[in-house]
């Protein structure tokens, strides 16, 4: 096992010793850790190319990490699996996939089984914030609930996320870390004998007949036909068409996530990211812990979506973000090698001469997400009793997302006939609040004492966020009236240094000043969540302002590591007066990791993929729409667009986009029929196929 790939020490992750299993890629013996997917054990290879398109010899990899798309399909002993869901087993031997797979010849006629049908009172599409916190309210109310989770542990995208969350410390965990509130909210499951949880099973289809077809661990097959169908499958990533967009390395910032956060694999040296709203922020700042270089991020708005105290985290840390700038092309031929990007004008068209490159190995894409809510949609169709709460009932933060799953779980109850009387309004209004879009920005205001101790808040975006206010013991910090998205304001009373503001603030927004010993040189503790050993005592270091203005360099006089901080650090620096209360943070990287080339580089090959699954150009998308065709299904004759593998999950909006940009009216254009089955099933498993001498003839 290469050490190179793993991820050997992390800030805020334990480092397990899982035991290494051998398996085999194209024959040769490789190493994996137990519990990982094949996708993550490849990765932790060094193995970033998966196969090669039938169509094209297009080079193959990952990029939902997510079990949506299938261009990370392999062949596993034989069965062509997507790379990403499946776990990989003692002496699995993974070959890629070149061509269209080979099936394995049919002997005799298999014989078919019945199929298993149960009935529950509730069933829940998805194992995260959502699914879990509706789960807990019918337990607690004695509903009969069964979840379904296609992953092999629930939580959902909180099992990704390893900073503190923001939100209300009283409604959703505020200031404690997604990865923490997963293993609560299972905790607390855990104690409901009425809630059932099945994981590694996928949902693929609702029926006319109110039943819902389930697949445990790949090969069982199960009706099930619930009273009432809450749906909570979260989001997919969107896609995004430029020139070189499906190379290995180009994927989605959750994927990334996924390989660094829960498999701690280091799939790559540099990167950059493509999106400014939270995920690609978020996403740049998991890269940095994880010891990963953030060349840049481009956001074509001319500003971020996400929250503003993300961005100056990146900002302050070193890394350059080029907002009214879009992405040109990713450069490579069997993956990245760089990224062209330029700026854009007030329409959004790229500016001829201010294109600029970058050497990277990775480009994440993070324009937005899909709520998965086909569930949601088929089962009102066929007049079932259906419910949808997270992100498949609206894109939001994973704290609203909770909360909303907390209400739907009262709603559901009392759909059922318990009683739970009418759901509070603070509830529904609280669910607003965090479901709501950052709000006004305003200057940075210092505080005028330059004596004593008191916080600095560097926060100035109106966002819904509490913990400071919380555990202030001298109620220091206060958020005037009862909105939580007002900003915080410290009082000038008698702070007394405790810095607990400064540990629990989800956006490493406050700094603590300290002139009692020195009023010329006052301390400045500033949060770091990152390796201790890369910093200690007597350090010389770089500081910036809120927006990453460097201030000067600085001497670390302490640093402070304690249980009670929650793997946040503090640092202690002694700084000049006239820029103590200006620092907000220490700069991670160095400048000449984000320098562009000397020259941008072009890629000349049109190769601009609308239709991932069929390798479909925006060239051919765009011919047939000008001859005429304005039905979606229509254009998959000539074509094959949208008749891919993931069902035209990524490319579907695409084509949509390019029928605006020809000038076609929305309400001229005929949606794609989407299939009955949402997610491929094997003939054998849909068929009940009996006998394990049948394993391998369909």
């Amino acid at each position: 096992m290469r050490d190179g790939y793993r991820i050997q020490k992390h800030p805020i992750l334990p480092v397990d010793g899982r035991e290494a299993i051998e398996f085999y890629w194209k024959g040769k013996k490789l190493l994996a850790r137990e519990g990982e997917t094949i996708a993550s054990a490849l990765f932790a290879n060094g193995i970033r190319i998966f196969g090669h398109h039938k169509k094209d010899g297009a080079p193959q990899g990952i990029f939902c990490a997510n079990g949506q798309c299938a261009q990370c399909m392999v062949i596993a002993d034989g069965l062509p699996v997507k790379s990403c869901m499946v776990q990989v087993t003692p002496g699995v031997r993974v070959e890629p996939v070149d061509g269209d797979p080979k099936l394995p010849p049919v002997e005799e006629v298999p014989r078919f089984g019945d199929i298993e049908e149960i009935e529950v009172e509730c069933l829940i599409i998805g194992g995260g914030p959502a699914g879990l916190s509706a789960a807990i309210e019918l337990g607690r109310l004695g509903v009969r609930t069964l979840i379904v989770d296609d992953k092999h542990r629930l939580g959902g995208k909180l099992v990704l996320q390893t900073h503190k969350f923001f939100g209300s410390i009283e409604a959703c965990y505020a200031g404690t870390r997604g990865i923490d509130i997963a293993t609560r909210l299972e905790q607390e499951l855990q104690q409901y004998e009425s809630v059932a949880c099945w994981l590694n099973t996928a949902a693929v289809a609702v029926f006319s007949d109110q039943k819902v077809g389930v697949v445990r661990d790949g090969k069982e097959y199960v009706l099930i036909r619930p009273d009432v169908l809450l749906v909570a499958a979260g989001a997919r990533e969107k896609s995004l068409a430029f020139k070189g967009n499906t190379l290995p390395g180009v994927y989605g910032a959750g994927a990334f996530q996924t390989l660094v956060n829960r498999d701690l694999v280091r799939p790559t040296e540099k990167l950059f990211i493509v999106g400014g709203g939270n995920v690609g922020l978020i996403a740049g700042y998991h890269a940095l812990q994880a010891g990963i270089a953030v060349v840049g991020l481009a956001e074509v708005m001319p500003q971020c979506g996400g929250y503003k105290v993300h961005q100056d985290k990146l900002a302050r840390f070193g890394v350059p973000i080029y907002t009214s700038h879009t992405i040109i092309s990713a450069n490579g031929q069997d993956g990245v090698e760089s990224v062209t990007i330029a700026q854009v004008d007030e329409n959004f068209k790229p500016i001829p001469g201010t294109e600029k490159s970058f050497e990277c190995d990775t480009v994440l894409i993070a324009v937005g997400l899909d709520p998965v809510d086909e569930f949601y949609r088929k089962a009102r169709e066929f007049g079932m009793v259906a419910y949808a709460a997270g992100d498949a009932e609206e894109i939001a933060e994973a704290s609203a997302a909770m909360f909303t799953g907390k209400i739907r779980g009262l709603e559901i109850a009392r759909e059922l006939g318990r009683e739970v009387g009418e759901i509070p309004p603070d509830w529904l209004r609280t669910a607003e609040v965090l479901k709501s879009k950052p709000g006004e920005t305003g200057a940075e205001s210092l505080p005028e004492k330059d004596e004593g101790v008191f916080p600095v808040l560097h926060c100035v975006q109106e966002i819904p966020c509490d913990p400071c206010v919380s555990v202030c013991p001298q109620e220091c910090i206060v958020i005037e009236g009862d909105d939580i998205r007002k900003l915080p304001r410290y009082t000038g009373g008698e702070c007394t240094g405790c810095a607990r503001c400064v540990a629990i603030c989800p956006g490493l927004a406050i700094t603590l000043v300290d002139y009692r010993k020195d009023p010329d040189y006052p301390t400045v503790t500033i949060p770091y969540e990152f390796l201790e050993d890369t910093i200690a005592v007597g350090d010389v270091v770089t500081v910036l302002d809120m927006e990453g203005q460097v201030l000067g360099n600085v001497e670390v006089v302490r640093v402070r590591n304690v249980k009670a901080n929650d793997r946040t650090i503090l640092i202690g620096v002694k700084a000049p007066r006239e820029i103590a209360k200006r620092i907000a943070g220490i700069r991670i990287q160095e400048e000449r990791v984000t320098e562009p080339m000397d020259h941008y580089v072009e890629r000349l090959t049109d190769d601009v993929i609308i239709c991932r699954c069929e390798r479909v150009t925006a060239g051919e998308i765009r011919h047939f729409i000008r001859e005429g065709f304005t039905d979606m299904n229509a254009l998959k004759f000539p074509t094959r667009a949208m008749m891919g593998a993931c069902g035209a999950k990524t490319c579907a909006n695409l084509i949509k986009r390019i029928f605006r940009e020809e000038g076609i009216p929305e309400s001229e254009i005929v949606e794609n029929v989407h299939r009955p089955l949402f997610m491929e099933v094997p003939l054998k498993v849909f068929c009940k196929v009996e006998g394990d001498s049948h394993d391998k003839e369909l």
